[in-house]
């Protein structure tokens, strides 16, 4: 894989998916990747790279029509937390994926979604059941789960068969439910999980459920909830 986070490369980038997809127009474009889970200490170096170049690009190919929105897509918060403070761009949306979840929430909690509000940010929440786990496999964050995060699972999994919740469901509404989220993205390996999914998001669930989640300490005090108002 080659990495080319330069403006050059952004618009050719773009303009051979036009192609592709035979549209003038592209709705929403995401930077992926410039984190520290890919680029281990070089990662700053990269975002530098995308700063000075892809994203005055793609504000430019915004304000051409060209696309819509455009933002990043990462497994961690630090590189949109970044990207908010930057003052040559102004991203409108941003792809997080594992840091918003029913078994991590805290970080991006304090301070991802606050800063995503203040600056008029959409945040799409990727892998909302941990990348597996939530929804019955045995991955956490693209790898073997540890045996603390399986535990808590299995804690998660206890309330839920109190309650008759599908955990599933829950881990997609929890997602769903803070006023940062535009979108939720869950796993489509096979046509009929669409169905499903559309499904978990408008299950109903108790709010004794939640309550009791809270209770547990599993999920934060601050956390918005799908709860009966």
């Amino acid at each position: 894989v080659i990495d080319d986070y330069s403006a050059e490369g952004t618009r050719r980038s773009i303009e051979q998916s036009l192609k592709r997809l035979q549209t003038d127009r592209i709705d929403f474009i995401y930077v992926h990747d410039i984190s520290p889970d890919f680029h281990g200490d070089e990662w700053v170096t990269k975002f530098d790279e995308a700063r000075n170049g892809a994203f005055p690009e793609l504000e430019r190919l915004r304000s051409e029509g060209v696309i819509k929105s455009w933002g990043i897509g990462v497994n961690r918060t630090e590189p949109i937390e970044l990207a908010l403070d930057l003052e040559n761009a102004n991203p409108d949306i941003s792809l997080q994926a594992t840091r918003y979840t029913l078994l991590d929430h805290e970080h991006a909690l304090q301070r991802l979604m606050p800063a995503a509000q203040e600056q008029g940010m959409n945040i799409v929440v990727g892998a909302p059941y941990g990348s597996g786990i939530i929804a019955g496999g045995t991955h956490y964050e693209y790898g073997e789960a540890p045996s603390e995060v399986t535990s808590r699972v299995d804690q998660m999994n206890d309330i839920a068969a109190r309650h008759g919740v599908d955990l599933i469901a829950a881990a997609l509404q929890f997602s769903a439910a803070h006023p940062a989220v535009a979108a939720v993205i869950p796993g489509t390996t096979r046509p009929e999980r669409i169905q499903e999914n559309k499904a978990a998001l408008h299950a109903n669930i108790p709010d004794a459920f939640w309550h009791e989640l809270r209770k547990q300490g599993i999920v934060s005090p601050e956390a918005p909830l799908p709860i009966s108002k």
